[in-house]
């Protein structure tokens, strides 16, 4: 059920409006400005209903500061006001309001207008959160939900740009499942989903919430490390390869998988690399070189 804060400074059109509007919506109120604000940013309602004429702070300025806040800017805000001239109207339009009725009301124009703002709130919201969906779906592998290759271009390029204004350091992670074709082969391929998504978690896990990890190619993974140098980042390779090295995968009674990495790592030359892509490709000629002298282990150029 929606909820509607009614805000008043006379106890009587409080009543009225709760007995009007209690039966389809829960409802607060409030009898000065001041209590408005702290019942809105405790409680958030869906709806406000706000008259004009008030003491110590009127009903626009309890608007602006409504609209002001980015927590509750959003609210939509009916006028409900004895005032019908112009002036006063256009300025309840410029303050942020939505709507507004003028006193007397008649009930059911109320209750319609009052529908119909919720209505619109919710079909914002909904597509607020269809936009959100969407804008993840670009940036994420959707089997992982890590940052996917052409996510990871992008923010990299904000990344190096900030450590070459700043003369900081940062390095990369390249690393690959060993014999990944054999575990699809041996188990099925959704048994290999599901050891690309623990590896993703191990990585979550194991880096910094800074650390941008993105899901390269199949079984490929890149980590790009703000602030760290080759030593950190072989460091943290590592504690990553042994994690990994160390853990058992049950799937069935009788299905327990163990899988290794190969990583390479090489530190982002800030002075002299426009972008990450030679830092790439010096982590995936480390990540070669780690495959070829006998995987499971970490290289570094």
């Amino acid at each position: 059920m929606s909820t509607i804060l009614v805000v008043d400074d006379t106890d009587t059109n409080i009543e009225i409006l709760s007995e009007l509007l209690g039966d389809d919506y829960d409802i607060m109120a409030a009898l000065d400005g001041e209590f408005a604000l702290e019942i809105v940013n405790e409680d958030m309602p869906d709806l406000v209903l706000l008259d004009i004429m008030m003491p110590d702070m009127d009903g626009y300025e309890v608007c602006q500061k409504l609209k002001l806040n980015p927590k509750t800017k959003d609210i939509p805000v009916i006028f409900i006001t004895a005032k019908d001239d112009e002036e006063s109207i256009e300025k309840a339009y410029d303050v942020g309001g939505i709507d507004y009725v003028t006193k007397p009301f008649k009930p059911k124009e109320l209750m319609a207008r009052v529908k119909t703002q919720l209505k619109m709130r919710e079909l914002i919201q909904d597509l607020e959160k269809t936009q959100e969906e969407l804008k993840l779906l670009a940036s994420t592998d959707p089997m992982t939900k890590l940052y996917n290759r052409r996510y990871f271009s992008k923010i990299s390029e904000h990344i190096i740009y900030l450590a070459k204004r700043d003369k900081k350091l940062a390095s990369v992670i390249m690393l690959d499942i060993d014999k990944f074709k054999h575990v699809n082969d041996t188990y099925g391929h959704n048994i290999g989903d599901e050891v690309i998504i623990n590896l993703s978690v191990q990585l979550q896990e194991l880096t910094r919430n800074s650390d941008i990890i993105c899901r390269y190619g199949g079984e490929e993974f890149v980590i790009l490390l703000p602030d760290t140098c080759v030593k950190g980042a072989v460091v943290i390779s590592e504690k990553i390869r042994e994690t990994v090295e160390q853990l058992t995968l049950t799937f069935d009674e009788n299905k327990n998988i163990n899988y290794t990495v190969s990583i390479g790592v090489s530190e982002v030359n800030v002075a002299d690399d426009l972008n990450i892509e030679a830092s790439l490709i010096r982590a995936d000629e480390a990540l070669y070189e780690a495959k070829e002298s006998g995987r499971n282990r970490v290289v570094h150029k």
